[in-house]
């Protein structure tokens, strides 16, 4: 369609990746020695990259006697911000293709 439609597009697909990430962080909270995924959401977008973005252990979280660092607190507020992050793009790309829409049908008229 147009070039932020094309933006709105790769970063939904960065939130459904991130999404991916939190679930299977979750999934693994009890796995030993786990260690916590999650990609540099700002960097990929900027960089527009295609194909899939690059998947980073995450520094600095407190590790378990059993070497796992995956906190429960942390992946929950990372799913709730990256639904609502996910719900506002999904509003934008629906705005837009309403505007597309009615130009379109303004100018058949």
């Amino acid at each position: 369609m147009d070039p932020l439609a094309g933006q709105l597009e790769h970063y939904m697909d960065l939130l459904s990746t991130r999404q991916k990430l939190v679930a299977s962080n979750i999934a693994n909270a009890d796995t030993p020695g786990y260690q916590t995924q999650d990609i540099d959401f700002q960097s990929e977008f900027e960089n527009a990259i295609s194909g899939s973005p690059n998947i980073l252990e995450v520094a600095g979280l407190p590790m378990k006697n059993d070497g796992n660092n995956v906190s429960l607190d942390r992946e929950s507020r990372m799913l709730a911000e990256n639904a609502l992050r996910f719900n506002v793009a999904s509003s934008l790309l629906h705005s837009r293709i309403a505007s597309l829409r009615a130009a379109i049908k303004e100018g058949q008229s």
